[in-house]
């Protein structure tokens, strides 16, 4: 019957200890103590989401009872857990340490934890604060765009992780050079062609190696005809008249003599488009295929030409740029637009 009764007493002493401490916690009032050395805790504990979480108190053969309680939770009264979550394990419970472990800890995990002791019937206790680091991670970003020059753009880069990361956007394209923003956002006003290409996210906490993400920028312009060749060649021969333009979307090119358009097929003439380029090929010159020769290349946002000469041995050469030239081209326009419309 005594042994009974001293269980009991011991039970209810038990849980008075316990209830007590975490009331104290619960109402954030510090149980008070003689020695205010003892128990000793350790330092705050930072961790890594997912990583396991160890959490010590140093105590001496004085102590009669230990209890780990987060917040106004007991995980653990001595060797008993209190606690549901499998994730709580007691590590040791020694006359010189009492430590329990936080296994694949989450960010719910972060927060005060108290090692509670009664020695000669005073409780006492001792906090650590458990810190849990996240590492950086992109959750929202702009999909790839295509736009025409002139027009205003607004990038978005949204990252979480903790310590909240910092995010940085870059211009890496082989003519930009560093950072271009350290925001989320990116707002770039009439953008040009030189703008164009691939802007690059990276968000860092230094938790973990930066999160970079991509997205591309299309700068939609117009033709500009950056080279248009004429050539000399004698009858009998072969000749050819090249035209470069640059644009996005990429250039068609048509070809005409007088009012004519020269098209794929024609007894001794070839015409090579490619994106950027075109070719005109006369492979047997004779006197008639002499004279000016104009290119034009269109795309939906507009259209510009060239003049070119193929002319004989002895000839002077007269090669315009088509801006110098729409004023004598008008009678194209009318076919161009007709050309237009059917495509686009």
């Amino acid at each position: 019957m005594k042994t009974i009764q001293a269980k009991m007493h011991n039970s209810i002493s038990w849980a008075i200890f316990t209830g007590l401490a975490a009331l104290c916690l619960f109402q954030g009032v510090p149980v008070r103590s003689g020695d205010a050395t003892f128990p000793k805790a350790m330092d705050n504990v930072t961790v890594r989401q997912g990583e396991s979480a160890t959490l010590r108190c140093t105590i001496d053969n004085r102590v009669t009872r230990v209890a780990w309680l987060n917040r106004s939770t007991i995980l653990y009264a001595g060797n008993d857990k209190w606690c549901l979550d499998p994730r709580v394990v007691l590590l040791s419970n020694t006359q010189t340490q009492y430590s329990i472990e936080i296994q694949n800890v989450d960010v719910y995990d972060e927060g005060p934890y108290t090692c509670s002791v009664q020695t000669d019937n005073h409780p006492k206790t001792s906090r650590v604060h458990l810190i849990v680091q996240v590492s950086p991670k992109i959750v929202e970003i702009s999909s790839d765009i295509s736009i025409n020059e002139g027009n205003n753009i607004s990038l978005t880069c949204i990252a979480t992780g903790r310590p909240e990361p910092t995010v940085t956007w870059r211009h890496i394209s082989p003519k930009a050079v560093g950072f271009v923003s350290e925001d989320e956002y990116l707002e770039i006003q009439g953008i040009t062609r030189e703008q164009s290409g691939e802007y690059e996210c990276s968000a860092s906490n230094d938790v973990a190696a930066p999160v970079v993400r991509r997205v591309k920028v299309t700068v939609n312009y117009p033709p500009y005809i950056s080279e248009a060749k004429g050539t000399g060649v004698p009858v009998g021969q072969k000749g050819t008249l090249q035209c470069e333009a640059s644009a996005v979307p990429s250039a068609e090119f048509q070809w005409f003599k007088d009012d004519k358009r020269l098209v794929e097929g024609k007894k001794g003439v070839k015409v090579e488009n490619r994106p950027f380029l075109s070719k005109l090929t006369f492979f047997n010159v004779s006197e008639h295929d002499y004279g000016n020769y104009t290119c034009v290349a269109s795309n939906k946002l507009g259209h510009t030409n060239a003049s070119i000469m193929l002319f004989g041995p002895g000839a002077v050469s007269e090669v315009n740029n088509g801006t110098s030239r729409r004023a004598g081209c008008i009678w194209l326009l009318p076919l161009l637009v007709l050309h237009m419309l059917l495509k686009f």
